[in-house]
Formats: C-alpha cells, structure tokens, sequence
C-alpha cells in the first residue's frame, strides 16, 4: 500500500530529516520525461490546437529518439484516441496513462521528484498546486496528477502543505536553488508562510541548503514570475539568464536587476556564479496579449537540450551559446503556436531522474 506522509499540520519535528531528500539537477541520469495532451480548448482553442498537437509529436520524437522513455498523462477516450493517431508511428518507448488532466502544464502540476538518501530510491513531492494563485479553475485533477503518478511508480510519497510549481524553481542538483521573489513571496501562494518558513521547506524536502532569490519575471508571464523563464543552471557553478538589450523593452530593467543578483551570488558550494547571457526573443503576441516567449524555457533531455523557437533572427544565437557553454548538442522546436498557452517546453514537461 502507498505511504502518506501529509505535512500539511505536522510539526517541525516530523519533517523529513535535513539532507535525507535531494533534487537532483535535470541534466542527471533520467527515466523518462513526462507530459500533458494538449486537450484544453480555452488554452488552445482552434485553430490553433492541431498546430500545438504536431508540436507534441515533435517533442515527444526529439525525447524518443535520444533514447528517452515518455510517458503521457490523457484522459477521455476521445483525448486518447486524438494522441494515439497524433503519435502514431514515433520510435521508441511512449506510454500513455489514463491520468486526466485540467491542463497540460506538467511542470508545474506534475510530481518533483528527488532521491531519498535513507532508500536510495527515487521519491515524489506532491506539493498544492491551484493555477497560479487562483487563476483559471478547474484545478482539481491537475492536484492529483502527483498522488496518480506516484501509484503507477510505486513511489513513496511526501506532502510538504506548500503551494509550489516546478517552474517555479531550478537547482544544480548539490544544494543551490534558484527562484524569485514576485511567485515564491506572492500573497496568492502562501500568504501565511514566511521567507524563512518558504526556505525551510525547500531544504528539507528539495535539499535546498542554499536559495538564491531572483526579482520579477518577464511580462506577459501569467505564473507571477516562474524562474524557468528567467535562469536556469547549466551545470555547477553555471547560470544562463535572459536578457533583454532594448531599453525601452518593459522586460530590460526586471532582467538586468537579474542579471546582476546572479552574477552577485554565490552557491552552496561557495562558488561565485558564471552567468551566460541569453538574448530574448522578439516580442510574440498572441490574441493581442504579449507573451512570456524565452529561451531560457528549454529542456535537458537524456544527452541533449531541446529548446523553443519563435522564427526569430536570434533563434541560432540562442542555440550556439547553449551548445558552447554545454557541450550538448540542442534541438529545436517551432513554439510560435504552443506558446499562445502562454507556456513552452519546460512548463510543458516534467523529467523523472532515474
């Protein structure tokens, strides 16, 4: 049977012990990435939404094809059948599960997942999860994904009674952990919690021993300012963070305030932080609401990176600095139509270390 350990009322004393969980950083050995259908015709009504499905298929073929197991959440039959002649023919080991969904933002809904030092196994932290503060009900199947997961896995479970999204934060996998002040402080995610509570759990169920707290997001960004738009860790040591050139850009003062607290920092380690400037596309508009298109909002795969474009001239820009500072070959993926979700890649998916 499934172990629960709920935190939601827990005393201090009941949380796990500090260092027995660690997130490991996603370029890490993986099992496979997970993600949504794009079944959500408020996010991606059509005509859009054929174009954001073969923007799947392209995803989950890159996956595949570098050797990557992906497993999909659906839900309805109809939303079944939809992914079965939309995958069809695709190599490698793609799984379908009957986990329904609200959305398809499984960074952020989906499980974290992190090594349990006492077992040396792979657990799941399921932390609330209610649309970015509020934002766009339903929500209550996106809650459960965690729990649906962890029962198909036979993963044991943690509940740190946390409001927290995936792309809220990232990590270097020895302890540093990145993320902003505009989501994590918010009123509408955890009004009764403070910065030294918000930290606290971070450390004991990620192996966060030291958090470093960015500024404001990029505009557009409907989450209150999710890191994975912002900076991500390369490696150890190794930051890329958006920037913006255009003065005049309402993006340009958020992320050179952003830039220069990274390039401030120091990590767990002690290591003052290496920071690679990645451009920001231009502008992308979408039902006449700019939106919150980034470079930053790639994924690792198992030996590469697969990143989102938006036919801009700094497209190849993008791709060059992230193969020099990687060594990692990266593909890309045409966004143009899945970011009018007012997401991309990384808020698309969630990797399972292995």
């Amino acid at each position: 049977m499934e172990r629960l350990r709920d935190f939601r009322s827990a005393p201090a004393a009941r949380l796990p012990e500090d260092g027995r969980l660690r997130m490991p950083a996603e370029w890490g050995p993986r099992r496979s990435t997970w993600l949504g259908w794009p079944s959500n015709r408020e996010t991606w009504p059509d005509p859009v939404r054929p174009r954001v499905e073969r923007a799947f298929r392209a995803f989950a073929r890159v996956l595949a094809e570098d050797g990557e197991e992906v497993d999909f959440c659906g839900g309805s039959p109809g939303v079944r059948a939809r992914m079965l002649a939309a995958l069809e023919g695709l190599p490698g080991k793609i799984i379908i599960h009957d986990i329904p969904l609200d959305d398809s933002w499984l960074r952020d809904s989906g499980p974290i997942f992190v090594r349990d030092a006492a077992t040396g196994g792979i657990s799941i932290t399921d932390w609330d999860f209610d649309k970015w503060g509020g934002k766009y009900p339903p929500w209550d199947q996106d809650n459960l994904v965690p729990s649906r997961i962890a029962r198909i896995r036979r993963m044991e479970r943690w509940v740190p009674g946390m409001t927290l999204e995936g792309g809220s934060i990232d990590v270097d996998g020895e302890g540093t952990l990145l993320t902003t002040e505009q989501c994590l402080l918010n009123p509408n995610r955890n009004p009764s919690l403070s910065r030294e509570a918000i930290e606290l759990r971070l450390r004991r169920f990620l192996g966060a021993r030291k958090v470093l707290w960015l500024g404001n997001g990029v505009d557009g960004d409907d989450t209150d300012g999710h890191v994975d738009d912002l900076a991500r860790f390369l490696a150890p040591g190794l930051v890329c963070a958006a920037v913006e050139g255009d003065p005049g850009d309402p993006n340009h003062l958020a992320l050179e305030d952003n830039f220069r607290r990274l390039r401030s920092f120091r990590d767990a380690a002690g290591r003052k932080l290496e920071v690679v400037p990645l451009p920001m596309p231009r502008p992308v508009v979408s039902m006449g609401l700019r939106t919150p298109a980034s470079y930053c909002n790639f994924l690792f795969s198992r030996d590469g990176i697969v990143l989102p474009v938006f036919g801009d001239r700094l497209d190849q820009l993008a791709v060059r600095r992230l193969e020099a500072a990687t060594g990692r070959r990266v593909q890309t993926i045409d966004c143009r139509d899945v970011i009018h979700g007012q997401g991309s890649l990384h808020c698309l998916s969630q990797h399972e270390p292995d």
